[in-house]
């Protein structure tokens, strides 16, 4: 081997283990450990939070360095029959962190090459009605391609019907926008790159998610919501009256919107799905970046939301990719921290929880 060649060898070989000892913007520093009495702190603060709302169940599971270090249920999944809230088996409705999820079926699309981020949306689906302009995977999934969200009592929809037909919803309204000028949340588009995952794939979406990022992740307790069939880990679904009454939430059906608020889950799943972003291992690095990298619109402005997760710092200026969930009987968030090596997934069973002021809470306890 020449001397130039070896140079060359060693050259790519030096580039190579920088790029690995970089993991989507972190660095391979020891994260402090969480304490004993961080957590006991932390776990005070939870039920507090949790008797102060009248949350009628909530799970809370917490990782550090790809280990559970705090996992725990507090609360009912069922009052009247008094069923604790188990975070290894009581599955909640996870809502918007379904965006989440989705996300890392688009990353491994992308990885087998399958998919292209940057292709226009008809490039999957060449029957999806015309716009006045052409819009790429990347940008729905970032919220920048003017899709719309609900209208009126869409929300609460209850009427099951596959993605595709769930098109049927949206799919003859008018962009708000010329793609990539603005930053505009919509569900709706979610739906739309569930279609895409299916046709780019060959394979059912649901299927698809649970062969290519649950069942490698060993995610067991993460499957769709069914609006019309017993599923008896599931918890029930509570409202707050305006007179602070518990009560049950209206029947609803996700089925359609799966890829943008149907799934359901456990806390600890979540863990597990939240250190794979963190530290992938099914997933390419390259591939976890584009979903955790902030988008841009067209003057350069940063969205803070990359594709299916956002991006923003915390009071101590590290990193963090989170996401919220908002349903029927369903507040949730889920948070990465890369440079402290934590996730932490948070779910209840209740409408309208004001969820971001715990986590303010706890951020104070485990960020220093």
């Amino acid at each position: 081997m020449t001397t130039q060649r070896k140079f060359r060898t060693f050259f790519t070989i030096l580039c190579f283990a920088v790029f690995q000892s970089v993991i989507i913007g972190q660095t391979q520093a020891v994260a402090t450990p969480i304490s004993k009495s961080q957590i006991e702190t932390a776990k005070q603060i939870t039920a507090d939070f949790l008797n102060s709302e009248k949350i009628p169940g909530l799970s809370i599971s917490m990782s550090q360095n790809g280990s559970i270090i705090w996992s725990e249920g507090f609360g009912y999944s069922n009052i009247e029959q008094k069923t604790k809230v188990n975070p290894s088996v009581t599955q909640f409705r996870i809502a918007s962190i379904s965006k989440s999820l989705t996300a890392a079926a688009l990353a491994k699309l992308v990885d087998d090459g399958l998919l292209d981020l940057d292709e226009s949306i008809y490039t999957y689906i060449p029957d999806f009605p015309k716009k006045k302009y052409d819009f790429t995977v990347r940008q729905v999934g970032g919220h920048i391609a003017g899709i719309r969200h609900y209208n009126g009592s869409e929300f609460i929809l209850n009427k099951k019907m596959s993605i595709v037909e769930g098109l049927d919803i949206f799919k003859d309204s008018p962009l708000k926008f010329k793609p990539g000028t603005k930053y505009s949340y919509s569900t709706y588009g979610w739906n739309l790159l569930s279609v895409v995952i299916q046709n780019a794939s060959k394979t059912e979406f649901n299927k698809y998610m649970r062969t290519a990022i649950f069942e490698p992740l060993k995610m067991n307790s993460t499957t769709l919501g069914l609006s019309d069939q017993d599923m008896p880990n599931r918890t029930l679904f509570y409202n707050k009256t305006h007179k602070d009454a518990i009560v049950i939430g209206p029947t609803v059906s996700n089925e359609h919107k799966v890829a943008g608020g149907g799934f359901i889950s456990t806390s600890e799943d979540l863990v597990k799905f939240g250190n794979e972003i963190i530290s992938p291992k099914i997933l390419s690095i390259a591939s976890v970046k584009a979903l955790v990298t902030s988008q841009k619109n067209d003057e350069g402005k940063t969205t803070n939301y990359g594709i299916g997760f956002g991006v923003s710092e915390t009071a101590i200026d590290s990193p963090k990719y989170s996401h919220s969930g908002g349903g029927i009987g369903a507040t949730t968030f889920i948070l990465l921290y890369p440079e402290e090596k934590i996730v932490i997934a948070i779910l209840t069973n209740l409408s309208g929880v004001p969820i971001r002021d715990l986590i303010k809470q706890l951020e104070t306890v485990f960020l220093d």
